[in-house]
């Protein structure tokens, strides 16, 4: 299938993960991939993997200048994006009485600040048909001990879903979210564990997911694709839960 061709997708957080996989399957159809990250290095590898139709951005989803430098960067390549995915962020978790003002801030500049500036500054350069996509998550569906910062900032951007999706459907521009469970990504390479204590944590939630075992970032980057296409035409404010059913079954 070429569902993307010609089109551009801009991907944040594209170095690795979900936002790595999406834009590989999107340059597999035919599309132009815009990832950004924050490590040069890192960008310039994932591009070399990508190949020809891939474009890096050295660009901090919680720093505001550089999200305010998002069209000047965009611009030096293409002067429209037909899709948006929002997906930069990391995991960072800690007990209510151990959560300190660093903690909270960089939670809610990457997810808050960040995919609110992001979509603000890239939305100029959307069409009629466009499509917006928010990842959020499924934390934001229970109470979850040592979350509670990275639940809220979360909530959000689930939040930001139906907001944007009231304000822009008027546009012609479709936004919906996806909502992974625990996917095989480096979430957990921020949260100051080793990686003995990393492996004993996946250990230990494994048997609370019903197929038993972590998602792959694939598995989520062919919902956001779905989300993006024409095949989700009449899909608008949703958000899609990707977790092997972690939080509905118990």
């Amino acid at each position: 299938m070429q569902r993307f061709k010609n089109k551009y997708a801009f991907i944040t957080g594209g170095t690795s993960g979900m936002g790595f996989a999406t834009a590989k399957f999107f340059i597999e159809e035919g599309g132009i991939a815009i990832i950004t990250g924050q490590n040069q290095i890192k960008i310039d590898e994932a591009v070399q993997k990508l190949g020809d139709n891939a474009i890096g951005i050295l660009s901090d989803a919680g720093n505001i200048d550089d999200l305010m430098n998002l069209k000047n960067h965009i611009a030096k390549f293409t002067d429209k994006i037909d899709v948006l995915y929002a997906n930069a962020g990391f995991g960072k978790f800690a007990p209510i009485e151990y959560a300190d003002e660093n903690h909270f801030d960089q939670l809610f500049n990457v997810f808050v600040k960040g995919t609110f500036f992001t979509v603000q500054q890239v939305l100029p350069l959307m069409q009629i048909g466009g499509a917006i996509i928010l990842n959020t998550s499924v934390v934001t569906e229970m109470g979850s001990a040592n979350f509670s910062v990275y639940s809220a900032a979360k909530s959000a951007v689930k939040s930001f879903v139906k907001t944007f999706a009231a304000e822009l459907a008027s546009k012609g521009i479709r936004v919906n979210g996806i909502s992974p469970g625990y996917i095989n990504t480096n979430i957990f390479n921020n949260t100051g564990l080793t990686a003995e204590q990393i492996e004993g944590t996946v250990q230990s939630i494994i048997p609370t997911i019903p197929f038993k075992r972590f998602g792959e970032a694939e598995e989520v980057a062919k919902t956001v694709l779905f989300l993006a296409s024409e095949d989700a035409s009449y899909v608008h404010g949703s958000i899609v839960t990707v977790d092997a059913g972690y939080s509905v079954i118990r």
